[in-house]
């Protein structure tokens, strides 16, 4: 009788114990550490593209997100990969995001579009997002990238860039973000209102990844970033 009353206590002490760990205040902030880890937002960067004149344009190219007309220049070849490994490279400086892999992006891209050569891009943008599994996509358009002939302190002719990106919710074909630069680079002699810039490049004559690097944290500065 006495053993079966020691092995009642006992069950009920173990009971309590579990109990009071199941609400300790380490096990209660291990949850909301838990409850409080954010996804990581995964983004699709479609391999930006150089956009030319079509004949019969001049020098105006239609951008092919929002069909609006833009005046263009020559673009330097290689341009669109050295803007957007800056974009890249600025991209990775946000916290709880995850790049997919380019080659996929681009695979599952040229391939879902050759197959719907007559769909709205947005349509085609919202198929790509859905098999990438991704949260946004980014598109980027080069309308002008010319380099600087000359030096840092004294240039025939300045660099020349004008770019355009968008970030785009595929699942609803929002566009979350458009960040567009153009600049030629003006000597403060010609145009004072550059004196910030100007200072900022640190009072040269910029090359044309140079300027493509400032124009990058320019168009940032008005980057809200992720909402999920």
């Amino acid at each position: 009788m006495l053993n079966y009353f020691w092995k009642k206590i006992s069950c009920i002490a173990g009971l309590v114990l579990v109990a009071l760990l199941s609400f300790s205040p380490t096990t209660q902030a291990a949850e909301e550490n838990a409850g409080s880890v954010k996804a990581s937002v995964r983004i699709g960067v479609i391999s930006f593209q150089p956009l030319i004149p079509e004949e019969g344009l001049g020098n105006t190219v239609i951008c092919p997100l929002c069909s609006t007309g833009y005046s263009s220049g020559r673009i330097l070849k290689g341009a669109e990969k050295i803007v957007e490994d800056i974009f890249v490279e600025k991209l990775r400086e946000l916290k709880e995001i995850q790049i997919i892999p380019p080659d996929k992006v681009q695979s599952i891209y040229k391939r879902i579009s050759s197959e719907s050569l007559k769909k709205p891009l947005l349509e085609v943008l919202k198929k790509v997002g859905n098999e990438l599994g991704a949260d946004v996509l980014v598109l980027g358009y080069i309308y002008r990238y010319t380099e600087r002939v000359g030096y840092d302190f004294s240039s025939e002719r300045p660099a020349s860039v004008a770019f355009e990106i968008y970030i785009i919710k595929p699942i609803d074909s929002s566009t979350i973000w458009r960040g567009i630069f153009d600049k030629t680079q003006k000597s403060l002699m010609e145009d004072l209102f550059q004196i910030s810039s100007f200072y900022k490049g640190g009072g040269k004559w910029l090359t044309a990844q140079q300027l493509s690097k400032q124009g990058m944290d320019e168009i940032f500065e008005t980057f809200p970033g992720f909402v999920r």
